[in-house]
């Protein structure tokens, strides 16, 4: 699925718009039982629990691509008789009609799901009649196919905190009560995936709000997919590598920045002669030795690194623009702005201290010359070193004269000394 995909499922979570046929789910506690069901016809709802419910089907769908959506393939296994993607197709097909199949379903996730606290499964069911689009993406009113699709969002409960309030029946201020309240979704996912406006049965969006800890035991146990690797997981494990390789500090968050300036440049370029952001640039293995191979370092560390890269991330070489981190980046390009700050600074410091010498050297002799010595000339010159030369004594209409030379971009200034 692309980001395209993905918003257009999401516009249609509006009143007018949406088509949810049913919702149906249970809440857990903390003790992994089940406190209570849900079963209800969704457009029948009360407004205020409309949008509500609303407003979590659209988390389940939010994030970035690659990092909180993950698209899933099912093993060829798992779409036997008796697999996970075979259960689904199942719940699916019965519209959330089936008890015997919903209870499964919730239990499988409670066995699985990695969560202290009480929490909520919610599963919405929707058939989308997806509208057929002329090349220039205007809608025409007939159908291409009907999408159905089931989607899945597991919520936090959790109780509020202990603090006083008005208590308007008693008209006086006191500790309010704690209420559980329903938390946005902490994961989810979509069944079957929407690949290019059409059903893809082989494949399941998936949907986390902690791309640090995803949840892997939802992808692997409960949707029956082999687990995959968050953009946010995928960064935090390129740095490991490069700092595990070179031990020292300094030298690791140096060459790391090296490496982030020419993974950001491969992007750009990649960027520039590709036009459509559905085609990702891949750091595979070739590519991450050039690019280690640049950085100036040891034999032995840049094996260290590559035979690491090739361990983590095997046939599944990382999007480019998943290991970029901006951040550093930024902190990267403000540091380098203030050492070229810092440096032009220094050039007008020691551009200052020139002028300031050839000052000193040209008014050196009026400093020699204290107060008693003015009294005995008449004139007394002030003049730059490179005047001196020029200066010349004529005698012009019978009297001397001192003969100063001015060139157009020169001027002078004559004081009257004090008696």
């Amino acid at each position: 699925m692309t980001k395209k995909d993905v918003l257009e499922l999401k516009r249609r979570l509006k009143k007018n718009e949406c088509t949810f046929t049913k919702l149906t789910g249970c809440y857990v506690n903390g003790e992994k039982e089940i406190l209570l069901n849900l079963n209800e016809t969704f457009l029948n709802l009360e407004d205020d629990e409309f949008y509500k419910y609303l407003e979590i089907a659209k988390k389940a769908l939010s994030g970035t691509m690659g990092n909180n959506l993950l698209e899933l393939d099912f093993p060829l296994e798992e779409e036997k008789t008796g697999g996970k993607q075979q259960f689904l197709m199942g719940l699916r097909e019965s519209k959330l009609k089936n008890e015997g199949l919903l209870e499964s379903f919730y239990q499988l996730i409670i066995d699985h799901y990695d969560y202290a606290g009480n929490y909520l499964i919610l599963i919405f069911h929707d058939a989308y009649d997806v509208m057929t689009r002329t090349s220039d993406k205007a809608k025409l009113d007939e159908s291409e196919e009907v999408y159905e699709y089931l989607l899945c969002a597991i919520c936090p409960v959790t109780l509020t905190k202990a603090g006083l309030g008005y208590l308007e029946d008693e008209g006086r201020i006191g500790p309010r009560n704690r209420d559980w309240v329903v938390n946005a979704p902490d994961t989810g996912f979509i069944f079957p995936a929407f690949t290019e406006r059409s059903t893809d049965i082989h494949s399941v969006l998936y949907y986390t709000k902690d791309t640090k800890e995803p949840h892997k035991e939802l992808m692997e146990d409960v949707l029956g997919c082999p687990s995959k690797q968050t953009a946010t997981e995928q960064k935090n494990t390129f740095q490991t590598i490069i700092n595990t390789a070179i031990q020292n500090e300094s030298q690791s968050n140096k060459v790391f920045i090296e490496i982030q300036e020419s993974l950001s440049l491969m992007a750009d370029e990649h960027a520039a002669v590709n036009d459509s952001k559905e085609d990702p640039l891949h750091l595979t293995s070739d590519s991450i030795q050039e690019i280690i191979g640049s950085c100036d370092l040891p034999e032995e560390i840049t094996k260290k690194i590559e035979d690491s890269y090739v361990e983590q991330f095997k046939d599944t070489p990382p999007v480019v623009d998943h290991l970029i981190d901006s951040k550093v980046l930024a902190e990267h390009a403000k540091r380098k702005k203030e050492i070229e700050l810092e440096e032009k600074v220094q050039q007008l410091q020691t551009k200052l201290e020139e002028v300031t010498s050839i000052k000193a050297d040209t008014y050196s002799l009026d400093d020699s010359i204290d107060t008693e010595s003015n009294q005995n000339f008449d004139v007394i010159l002030k003049v730059k070193p490179k005047k001196m030369q020029q200066i010349t004594s004529q005698v012009i209409d019978g009297k001397n004269c001192l003969v100063i030379p001015l060139d157009e971009d020169e001027q002078a200034n004559v004081t009257e000394l004090s008696e």
